[in-house]
């Protein structure tokens, strides 16, 4: 009959994973969403074709983020909607199976410490470490509930999957919340990344493999081989799963060895029906299938994550030779627009979670912010422990140099006692530190390819600016100015009447 019956009459029992890292599954974490009031359930019918989305972009314009949305009964569809799972801080941390997601950073501080311990009891010390690392690697199973469902040949049908139609303009349907699998051509090394999908027609879609991604890489890496690349899509899986999908890590890092370590368990992998594809063995739908690296067709408009839509160029095509799901699945998927959306709150987690990384790279970094309202690529307020002249500069350029980071376009480098994640006092010093002819680094180089201002696709200018307290060397021959700031005395003895004071 369907999933519309047997999850609409049940509730969700005490998960035994509860306190612990690891979800068994994608409704394992829906089920704590509702227990602790952080889901709303929707059982009117509402339409995957732009209702969904209008509904979805107010909740997650309300303060905090408002709450995950569960649609009980699409229109068109027998499966279930899920929608801002992860779009508050509360909910980003829970789907991370953390009380507050700065804890991953500070663990991942404790791994990256360089020291080499020494003695008895420090070598005792670090035997948990390693214990974590030991039991993150994906372990690979013989089958999965993800696989319960099989449809091949003419039962293969992308119309069944309430997939969103988002804003007026695009260009069809879209999945927002793919995890594609592929593996490098060469060595053999798997990549997952979220890379979003129109649908075409019932068996193919487009893959949006843009130019800087790993996925495109491997695209390239076939057409140069002259064979088939073979992919898998996962929909819905452990939270900490997807997450690890966004998740800018180093090259030669696995996203599924990352998403153990994450849930302090391993991802149990199960491999696919029709292609030689292993996926997370608990996920809710999986597409199969293949891309001809010489085939490709018109992708999008589509309205993007910067608030603008981005226009019609042409991408691979994903053919779909197998759908599998579990006998009563849910929809995962989100929406992205002018900010603040759900990804916003994905994106922060990110910064927070891989500052570590950053700090070891560039270790003269105190702390970082990546606003949301400029869609994260788009500016960074960076605090430094500033030490010679020039220093604002070296760190602009090895900001340049990192990674995803590469795509910032606008830096601002402030002292260390900055507080870089107050918007306002980042504007103060801002406006107030610089004299823009002489603070100012103009340089050019990649450019995410969404940018629609650049002069070109994926390449274009950025900016940086010294906002630190000036040296002599750097052209400043007067005494810098102290910040203005009551002595503490004083706030101690008005601290201490206040109460007096009927204010």
């Amino acid at each position: 009959m369907g999933y519309r019956v047997y999850y609409s009459q049940r509730s969700y029992p005490p998960s035994p994973n509860l306190y612990s890292m690891a979800y068994n599954n994608f409704q394992d974490f829906l089920g704590r969403l509702e227990r602790e009031g952080e889901l709303v359930r929707i059982a009117e019918p509402v339409s995957p074709y732009l209702e969904i989305t209008e509904i979805a972009d107010r909740m997650m314009k309300r303060p905090g983020g408002g709450k995950a949305l569960l649609f009980d009964h699409p229109t068109s569809s027998e499966f279930p909607v899920a929608i801002n799972t992860m779009g508050s801080r509360k909910r980003m941390s829970m789907a991370l199976g953390v009380g507050d997601y700065e804890e991953i950073a500070d663990e991942l501080s404790e791994l990256l410490k360089p020291d080499v311990p020494q003695g008895l009891a420090a070598k005792l010390k670090m035997l948990p470490k390693l214990g974590r690392l030991a039991s993150a690697p994906p372990k690979t199973v013989s089958e999965g509930a993800c696989q319960e469902v099989v449809h091949t040949g003419d039962a293969v049908n992308l119309g069944r999957l309430p997939i969103l139609h988002c804003w007026p303009d695009d260009g069809g349907p879209f999945i927002t919340l793919p995890l594609v699998f592929t593996y490098d051509p060469h060595s053999g090394k798997r990549n997952v990344g979220m890379y979003r999908m129109q649908v075409y027609d019932r068996n193919t879609a487009g893959m949006h493999w843009q130019l800087h991604k790993v996925g495109a890489e491997h695209h390239r890496r076939s057409a140069e081989a002259n064979r088939r690349i073979e992919v898998a899509v996962a929909l819905g899986a452990d939270p900490a799963v997807t997450f690890s999908a966004i998740a800018p890590l180093p090259p030669g890092i696995d996203e599924m060895l990352f998403a153990g370590f994450l849930r302090h368990k391993p991802v149990p992998l199960v491999k696919c029906k029709t292609v030689d594809v292993h996926v997370p063995a608990d996920a809710e739908f999986v597409l199969e299938g293949y891309v001809d690296p010489h085939e490709t067709k018109p992708e999008g408009p589509f309205g993007d994550h910067t608030g603008f839509y981005t226009p019609i160029e042409p991408y691979p095509v994903f053919h779909v030779t197998c759908i599998t799901h579990r006998r009563s699945p849910v929809y995962p998927a989100t929406i992205v627009g002018r900010p603040p959306m759900e990804d916003g709150w994905m994106g922060k987690a990110i910064e927070r979670i891989f500052l570590p990384l950053v700090k070891l790279m560039v270790p003269e970094i105190v702390d970082m912010n990546l606003p949301v309202q400029a869609c994260f690529h788009n500016l960074c307020f960076v605090s430094i422990k500033k030490r010679y002249p020039g220093h604002a500069y070296k760190v602009m350029n090895a900001i340049w140099g990192l990674g995803q980071l590469m795509f910032t376009k606008m830096i601002f480098v402030l002292d260390a006692d900055a507080n870089v994640q107050d918007i306002d006092e980042c504007l103060w010093r801002v406006t107030n530190n610089i004299d823009p002819e002489r603070d100012m680094l103009i340089t050019r180089g990649p450019i995410d390819v969404l940018d629609h201002a650049s002069r070109e696709v994926g390449y274009g200018s950025k900016i940086g600016f010294d906002c630190t307290r000036k040296l002599a060397a750097e052209g400043y021959n007067r005494t810098w100015p102290a910040d203005i700031q009551m002595t503490e005395a004083v706030k101690q003895r008005v601290d201490a009447m206040w109460h007096k004071l009927g204010l």
